[in-house]
């Protein structure tokens, strides 16, 4: 993500971004709010539209939008990002219109308060967009699984069994051909890869890659893991693997976070998790780390329930005040999944309360 300008006066004014990839879009989906005013590019058919004489003639035609916003939804596997509201600036003032953000827009975001948490994500996804991307491999003897370390999770790429219809002395090979082809074609001159799993196998698959795509293999790092897939894959992200890759992995700073929240669960010790439980640690100034779910927030904001003793807005209004840390988590991926069950919000306290 790029900044390419930012008007603030105090909380309230406008920022102007470029959404360069997936993960920017993603990151858009919890910066913008109900009623944010946003500009952007989009079609909309001229004045006239609505002239049955010769619609073929009719075609839509670029202009500058904005639009007050009323929802905003995230479509991953359609690349796009849709903002809908009603117009509010540009041609057909008053009708409703979906703004449809895709890679390599740049929009305009006007709010009357910019959160915290909002201005430290765009901050996170401008460092971000400047780190090599991560592909990780985990393979074991006739199984591999292949994902892409995206900012909000890990999303499989692919699995790859090998097959038992060929003769066995060729097997190995074709099976390994197949996993060098697929990190080959995913792969691009910006990103790291990683290769893990249980045994040998993977040492072995290495002297195959080195032979078949020695450029790439110069570039892979080999871990080892109990298993493969997401389990594999998050035991890599504990050991901070991609943090020597990417400096500051947002993935495996909430996975190790989520472990030391459970640890201290277990034990009845320095932790609360619960709107309720939470509350009753920032009252005691006792709140060290707030780990919230994005998703949470999200619904919130989307509801304005903002007001309440419980919202999570105010908690974490109440945390920075408090001079503790907040830790907003991405329930696109596992530790994220854990905190929403969780009551979507969680601490690690300075020091156990007495019950």
């Amino acid at each position: 993500m790029k900044v390419l300008k930012k008007d603030l006066k105090g909380r309230s004014g406008e920022i102007s971004l470029l959404a360069e990839t997936l993960e920017d879009l993603w990151h858009l989906k919890y910066i913008i709010d109900p009623n944010d005013l946003i500009f952007a590019l989009t079609k909309r058919k001229p004045e006239g539209a609505g002239d049955k004489i010769r619609p073929e003639k009719l075609e839509k035609v670029t202009v500058r939008l904005g639009i007050r916003v009323e929802k905003v939804e995230f479509h991953k596997f359609a690349n796009r990002l849709r903002i809908q509201g009603v117009i509010e600036q540009g041609m057909d003032a008053g009708m409703h219109h979906t703004l449809n953000i895709e890679e390599g827009m740049n929009l305009s975001i006007i709010k009357d308060e910019w959160k915290n948490d909002q201005l430290e994500r765009i901050k996170e996804a401008e460092i971000a967009g400047k780190r090599p991307s991560v592909i990780i491999a985990g393979i074991e003897e006739g199984d591999a699984d292949i994902g892409l370390v995206r900012h909000y999770g890990i999303e499989p790429y692919s699995h790859i069994r090998q097959s038992s219809g060929k003769r066995e002395n060729g097997l190995r090979d074709v099976f390994f051909k197949e996993v060098a082809d697929q990190l080959n074609f995913v792969y691009d001159e910006s990103a790291a890869i990683i290769v893990c799993g249980p045994g040998f196998t993977k040492d072995d698959f290495m002297n195959y890659f080195k032979k078949a795509y020695p450029e790439i293999a110069s570039k892979t790092v080999v871990e080892d893991s109990s298993m493969i897939g997401i389990p594999g894959f998050l035991e890599v992200l504990k050991k901070g693997s991609i943090d020597k890759i990417m400096q500051e992995s947002r993935l495996s700073r909430e996975a190790s976070m989520m472990d030391d929240l459970l640890k201290e669960i277990a034990i009845d010790g320095k932790a609360a998790y619960g709107p309720a439980e939470v509350k009753t640690a920032i009252d005691y100034g006792a709140v060290e780390t707030l780990l919230v779910a994005d998703e949470k927030l999200r619904e919130e904001r989307e509801t304005a329930e903002s007001a309440n003793d419980l919202s999570i807005e105010k908690m974490m209004k109440d945390v920075e005040a408090g001079q503790g840390k907040i830790i907003v988590f991405s329930t696109e991926f596992e530790p994220g999944q854990k905190l929403n069950s969780l009551g979507g919000i969680a601490a690690i306290l300075r020091y156990k309360l007495a019950q």
